[in-house]
């Protein structure tokens, strides 16, 4: 059975830095995607940063290119988001994702096509 677990969300004051962990177990995700979503409250749940193969390319949705940071150990099956210089609006319920089922990487990674998915991790930013 895949379990997905997030760890590392918190409180912190705008400008600050965070850096999520999902640990997975039951899943080999080397050959695969893996992405980080989140949720506000009252919002749609949105792709925030995805990591495909061994880690060789990724996607960033917009608002957090040049702060946010995906990242992958195969070997210890850990999935990261090193997050900085974070804003109030960054505040929100954040779940990884695992078993993209998506075809085009570029085009969908950052969708919600994928089979497996966290609890959450809640991060919320002060300013």
């Amino acid at each position: 059975q895949v379990q997905l677990v997030e760890s590392g969300g918190g409180s912190v004051q705008a400008g600050g830095s965070l850096r999520l962990s999902c640990a997975a177990s039951g899943y080999t995700y080397s050959s695969n995607c893996m992405g980080w979503f989140r949720q506000a409250p009252g919002k749609e749940r949105e792709g925030v940063a995805a990591i495909c193969t061994g880690g060789g390319s990724t996607y960033y949705a917009d608002s957090v290119k040049g702060r946010f940071t995906i990242s992958r150990d195969n070997a210890e099956n850990t999935l990261y988001l090193q997050m900085n210089s974070l804003k109030p609006e960054d505040t929100a319920m954040y779940y990884c994702a695992a078993d993209f089922y998506g075809g085009s990487w570029y085009n969908e990674a950052l969708t919600l096509k994928y089979n497996y998915w966290g609890q959450g991790t809640q991060v919320t930013v002060s300013s």
